[in-house]
C-alpha cells in the first residue's frame, strides 16, 4: 500500500502557487484495507476516503472504461493491481497527471512538467473525448491560469469541439454546469471562460442566450468596442478587477441578454433591451438551476441598469422607485451588489476601465435620504394606512428632490 500526492497540489506547487488542498492516490490497497486502517469512505462513484487525522481525500488508483453517455457513463476498476501510471494516464490534462512520492520524487508519465514550462493545457490521451465535463474543466483551467500565460493546445481544442459536436454536453447535469461556471467566474479573467466555451461551441450548447450576444453591434459613442459579446467579457473582467462577489459577476454575465433580441433595423441602438432581457434571464436561470439569490440580482440588474446609469437624471418619484426596486429599503447587500454590477457594466468598455462612476455615490446618498424619512415623521392625528403611505412617499420624494438640487448646485 503506497500513497502519492497528485493533481492540483503538485501542479500548483510547481507553478509557485499556494496549495489550498491536497489529494492523494493510493496504490495496492482495497476498500476493506483502507477502512481497516481508519479511513472513512465517502465516494459515491468511485472509492474515495478521508484520512482519519488530516481529513484529506485519498482515492484508490483506478482506470475507467466508457460505458454510456455523459460524465458518469463509465465502468471503474479500482482493484489493488491498478498501477499509479495507469491512474495518471486516465486523467484529463498532462499538468494534472503528475504525482509525487513520499521522498519528493515526481512521477510524470505524460509530460506534464514540460507542458507547465511551456504554459500549455494539453489532453493526456484520446480518451479525453469520453467525458463532456472536461470541456468545462479545461475552460475553467484556461481561465484560472490565463494570467500566467497558459493556452489550450490546438489538438485539445479540436477534441473539445468534437465532444460538443457529438451532443455530449446535453448529458451534463445543469447543477454541474453551473458549479463549474461559478468557479470560473470567480477567477481574475472570467472573460476567458466565456471565450473558451464559445470557441469550442459549448457556449451555444449550454448558454445560447449569452452566445447570441457576440456579433451584435452597439453604438460606438457609448461602446467603442462595438461588439456586445466583447463588452460582456470586458464587464466581467471589470467585476473581477473590483473583487466583486459571485452574485455580482453572475448579474454582469446576464445583464445584456436582451440586446440579442433587438430588431436588425434598429441596430446599433438597443431601445428597451432591459425589458427584453428579463425572460431570457429567467429561462437561463431555470434551465441551469441558478440559485435564487443570484437569479434575483441578475433580474434586477437586467431590468434596472439603464436607470442606474442615469440615476442623476431621474425625477424624485422615479428615483424612489429605483431605490425600492434595488431593495435599498430592506437589503443593503443586495443594493450594493446591484450598484457593483452596474459599475462593472459602465467600466467594461474600451478605454473606460478607470472611469469614475458617480451613480454609485448618488444612489447611496438617495438611499440614505429615503431611509431618513420614516412613517413616524409624517403621521398626524386621524391618519389612516393609505394616507400614511401616501404622505410617506411624498416626504421621501421631497427628500430626493432636495438631493437632486444639492447635487446640481
Amino acid at each position: 500500500m503506497q500513497r502519492y500526492l497528485v493533481g492540483g497540489a503538485v501542479r500548483d506547487r510547481l507553478l509557485g502557487l499556494p496549495v489550498r488542498e491536497r489529494d492523494w492516490v493510493v496504490v495496492g490497497a482495497s476498500q476493506a484495507e483502507m477502512e481497516a486502517a481508519g479511513y472513512r469512505a465517502v465516494g459515491r462513484d468511485f472509492p474515495v476516503f478521508l484520512h482519519p487525522e488530516t481529513g484529506e481525500e485519498h482515492a484508490l488508483a483506478r482506470t475507467e472504461r466508457k460505458s454510456g453517455r455523459g460524465y458518469r457513463g463509465f465502468v471503474v476498476d479500482a482493484s489493488p493491481d491498478v498501477t499509479l501510471e495507469a491512474d495518471l494516464t486516465r486523467r484529463d490534462l498532462t499538468v494534472n497527471a503528475i504525482a509525487e512520492d513520499a521522498d519528493g520524487t515526481l512521477i510524470d508519465p505524460c509530460g506534464g512538467q514540460a507542458d507547465l514550462a511551456a504554459r500549455v493545457l494539453r489532453h493526456v490521451s484520446p480518451a479525453f473525448v469520453e467525458d463532456p465535463l472536461r470541456v468545462l474543466r479545461v475552460a475553467r483551467f484556461a481561465t484560472r491560469f490565463a494570467p500566467l500565460g497558459f493556452r489550450i493546445a490546438d489538438e485539445t481544442m479540436a477534441l473539445m469541439r468534437e465532444i460538443v459536436a457529438r451532443g455530449e454536453m446535453a448529458a451534463l447535469a445543469p447543477e454541474r454546469v453551473w458549479r463549474e461556471t461559478e468557479r470560473a467566474l470567480m477567477h481574475d479573467r472570467p472573460s476567458v471562460y466565456i471565450a473558451t466555451l464559445r470557441e469550442s461551441g459549448a457556449l451555444a450548447a449550454l448558454m445560447p442566450e449569452v452566445d447570441r450576444l457576440f456579433g451584435v453591434p452597439q453604438r460606438a459613442d457609448y461602446h467603442p468596442e462595438i461588439d456586445t459579446g466583447v463588452h460582456l467579457g470586458m464587464a466581467l473582467d471589470a467585476a473581477a478587477a473590483a473583487g466583486a462577489a459571485l452574485p455580482v459577476r453572475v448579474a454582469v454575465l446576464l445583464h445584456d441578454l436582451g440586446k440579442a433580441e433587438t430588431p436588425s433595423d434598429v441596430l446599433p441602438r438597443h431601445p428597451g433591451h432591459e425589458h427584453a432581457g428579463e425572460p431570457l434571464v429567467r429561462a437561463l436561470c431555470e434551465r441551469l438551476r441558478v440559485p435564487a439569490t443570484q437569479r434575483d440580482l441578475a433580474l434586477a440588474v437586467c431590468r434596472r441598469h439603464i436607470e442606474v446609469h442615469r440615476a442623476r437624471e431621474l425625477r424624485p418619484a422615479t428615483l424612489l422607485r429605483l431605490v425600492e426596486a434595488l431593495r435599498g429599503l430592506r437589503d443593503g447587500d443586495f443594493f450594493e451588489h446591484a450598484l457593483a454590477a452596474c459599475a462593472a457594466d459602465a467600466r467594461g468598455r474600451l478605454g473606460h476601465d478607470d472611469d469614475p462612476y458617480p451613480s454609485v455615490d448618488y444612489l447611496r446618498a438617495a438611499r440614505e435620504r429615503v431611509l431618513g424619512v420614516q412613517a413616524r415623521d409624517v403621521i398626524a392625528p386621524g391618519m389612516q394606512g393609505p394616507e400614511i403611505g401616501g404622505q410617506l412617499r411624498a416626504a421621501r420624494e421631497r427628500a430626493l428632490a432636495a438631493l437632486r438640487d444639492s447635487a446640481g448646485s
